[in-house]
């Protein structure tokens, strides 16, 4: 490792420069805004600038810590450190000024700082304006420094408390401009590091196999980032690879098993059987490029959903939709698999890959998720047993992945379908307008001890069963098992382009996520409009809009008021939109921008008016 460049900003009397002047491999250059003759003027500056120059340390003097790379020349930056101890305007400046102050300083780091470098900040107690605060100030009343942060890109991603007492010969001064120290008991240190970039959804076409033949479309604006990212890969280290990767090596153990992800096709057509229309992500071929009804009809599981007979139109000449939709499951593989009878019985059949579902917005409502589908044959007669066997497989496994990476029992068990609440998570709720469901596979953690659906079982449906056999089917959702698994409270921090994220799972070792983004701010956003006469308000439709307005940074909406005006019945909605990134900066200016996007949005797409 080369050499550590540490920059220490708005030193007061340099005794905490001194302090760490003698530290191996790092060169120091400690400042101040004052002038020299200013400066050790402070009660033992002096002596601390003499030991920083003796030990080989660069001291410089009049620095403006709002305007960094005007004292730095271009290959004198890349400080891999920088720290400001107790910033403040001087004399009795409020929290407004403070904040300007703050904000200016991180725009000027962004010029100086190395990439993987960090800022140090200290704070008295309170000041900083987060939950680490104890007691924690009015958010209007303290500096409000992780979003302060936000709009210059850095996130928090440490807190600790400031020791001062840890530190030799450390005296702290400054107090409004005087010579006196601030109150420095509970006092934190707040680490910021750079953001990733905010991404750019431009356009991005896709191809895959369609009846026989290579097909492009256009993906959808809110899968950009989420398209072909090869998780499931044999190089991935992603936790959904991993406990996929699990539960494969622990069902293998039991019976023979049979892997197939690869060459599943991305795209259906026609409609789903008994899925509401709003959850499907449609699609349009580009021009010239839709199928042969001849080559669809040599594959009909693009376009025999759900239990919807489409092949047989096919079959009497009748045209098939040219209507197009991302899986939304891998069922309808599975089936083709049980139509085609291309199996042994008592051999697993496993497949995977991400599907996609059109959804509200909550921290656990993906549009994308990875399904792992388990499909096993068995005589008749011998199904429960067969689906007990599984059931367990799964739960012995999921004990010991949790165990792994906790220490603790996680709780799961197997709900009937026909008893299992209404309280239904966006992942069942839409398995259930699949087809019929035998049981819901559910796991409670401490943090979550009623249970989260992850899974559901089936048995075919009459028209795929034989006389002889009763095919049992498992459906997982991988990215929600990972999430209650490695403790990570939402979803979109499985797509993150932080790497930051993997290096928490090297070789594919599953561990309790530490967040690298500590209490991002929100920004909460009210917007209201009357709804056009007759019609029925799309809510899925209204929240994937957000989605895609927002570059998935809302997080929360709720509906505030519902209201109808008397005499003309004119409908008026009211609704609550909160904003916040769960892994890279986002500030209130670009909240804003986010916020006046989604409302042209709403216009132009929903047909609304805002009021």
């Amino acid at each position: 490792m080369g050499l550590r460049r540490v920059l220490l900003l708005g030193e007061g009397n340099f005794s905490f420069s001194a302090a760490l002047c003698g530290a191996q491999d790092t060169h120091v250059v400690a400042t101040c805004y004052e002038s020299e003759e200013e400066a050790v003027g402070a009660a033992g500056a002096a002596r601390s600038i003499r030991r920083l120059r003796d030990s080989g340390a660069e001291v410089v003097f009049s620095v403006d810590c709002t305007k960094l790379e005007e004292h730095f020349l271009p290959g004198e930056r890349e400080f891999d450190r920088i720290y400001f101890n107790f910033p403040h305007c001087g004399r009795k400046a409020g929290v407004v000024k403070n904040r300007q102050l703050l904000a200016r300083f991180f725009h000027s780091c962004t010029e100086v700082l190395a990439q993987e470098g960090e800022i140090h900040v200290a704070l008295c107690n309170g000041q900083g304006g987060t939950p680490a605060d104890q007691p924690r100030r009015e958010w209007h009343n303290s500096w409000q420094i992780v979003a302060v942060a936000a709009g210059a890109g850095f996130i928090l991603s440490h807190v600790h408390p400031f020791k001062a007492e840890t530190i030799e010969g450390y005296k702290c001064t400054g107090y409004r401009s005087q010579d006196k120290s601030f109150c420095v008991e509970g006092a934190l240190n707040h680490v910021f590091t750079r953001s990733t970039a905010p991404l750019c959804f431009t356009p991005l076409s896709c191809k895959t196999q369609l009846g026989g033949q290579k097909v492009s479309f256009q993906v959808p604006q809110v899968l950009v980032d989420k398209i072909n990212r090869g998780f499931l890969e044999e190089n991935s280290s992603h936790p959904v690879r991993t406990i996929k990767e699990k539960f494969s090596a622990g069902l293998s153990q039991a019976l023979p098993l049979h892997n197939t992800s690869s060459c599943l096709p991305l795209l259906h057509q026609g409609h789903p059987h008994g899925v509401c229309h709003s959850n499907i992500f449609w699609i349009t071929l580009s021009p010239g490029e839709a199928p042969s009804t001849e080559k669809m009809s040599q594959n009909p599981v693009l376009f025999s959903h759900f239990g919807q007979d489409t092949d047989k139109n096919v079959q009497e000449g009748c045209p098939v939709p040219q209507q197009f939709y991302l899986r939304p499951s891998l069922l309808p593989h599975a089936q083709a698999i049980i139509k085609k009878r291309a199996f042994s019985p008592g051999t697993l059949q496993v497949l995977s890959g991400p599907v996609f579902r059109k959804c509200r917005i909550t921290p656990h409502s993906m549009p994308v998720f990875h399904e792992m589908f388990i499909v096993l044959a068995v005589s008749r007669g011998t199904e429960s047993s067969c689906m007990q066997m599984l059931v367990d497989n799964i739960k012995t496994t999921l004990n010991s992945l949790h165990q792994g990476v906790s220490g603790v029992k996680p709780t799961i068990s197997l709900q009937e379908a026909a008893s299992f609440g209404t309280e239904l998570n966006d992942f069942a709720a839409f398995e259930r307008q699949l087809g019929e469901i035998q049981h819901f596979l559910c796991v409670g953690t401490e943090a979550d001890p009623s249970g989260s659906c992850v899974g559901v079982i089936r048995t075919a449906p009459d028209e795929l069963k034989s006389h002889e056999l009763v095919v049992v089917s498992v459906s997982l959702n991988l990215d929600l098992l990972a999430m209650l698994l490695c403790g990570i409270s939402d979803w979109r921090m499985l797509w993150t382009s932080d790497r930051r994220f993997l290096r928490q799972f090297p070789e594919g070792e599953l561990r309790l996520f530490k967040n690298f983004s500590l209490y991002p701010p929100s920004y909460v956003h009210d917007v209201s409009f009357w709804l056009p006469d007759g019609e029925e308000f799309d809510e899925v439709a209204f929240h994937t809009l957000a989605r895609r307005a927002s570059g998935e940074m809302v997080v929360s909406i709720q509906l505030r008021d519902n209201f109808q005006q008397p005499g003309t019945g004119r409908r008026s909605l009211c609704y609550r939109v909160t904003f916040q990134s769960c892994d890279r900066a986002l500030g209130s200016r670009e909240a804003a921008e986010m916020q006046l996007h989604f409302r042209e949005e709403m216009q132009q797409q929903l047909g609304v008016t805002l009021r």
